[in-house]
């Protein structure tokens, strides 16, 4: 951000929104899960490993609003709702798997990087940080 705006400025408040939503895990995961075919909710929660029913409604929600998941509802008994990926939710899919590789690749370093860290720091981080003593 270096393009002289304010991290209080509209633009970068939005961008941290975005970027908020889009590496969030439960979106990460949905995504992931909706890339193959669109799903009902149910099998979404089952595909999704961990995810409660309240934040899996929460999570289709928020990408809905944001335009990456479409919900379909079709006239039937009982109601069946229906989640897909738009064009932007799909467009999603590259950067994240990128991201996957990365963090797959670096995790050996950033574990081992934890570790040095801990051993370090053994009171851990309630301490002052500003250097000041």
């Amino acid at each position: 951000m270096s393009s002289g705006h304010s991290v209080e400025s509209p633009s970068c408040k939005a961008l941290g929104e975005v970027l908020a939503r889009i590496g969030d895990k439960w979106t990460i995961f949905v995504v992931r899960a909706l890339t193959d075919r669109p799903l009902r909710f149910n099998e979404l929660k089952r595909r999704v490993d961990g995810i409660s029913q309240r934040m899996l409604t929460r999570t289709l929600r928020s990408l809905e609003r944001d335009g990456f998941v479409t919900r379909t509802v079709h006239p039937s008994v009982p109601p069946s709702v229906e989640y897909a990926l738009t064009e932007s939710g799909y467009s999603l899919r590259c950067p994240l798997d990128q991201l996957a590789i990365w963090a797959t690749e670096h995790m050996p370093g950033i574990l081992a990087a934890r570790e040095a860290f801990d051993a370090d720091n053994q009171y851990g981080s309630d301490e002052d940080c500003s250097g000041d003593e």
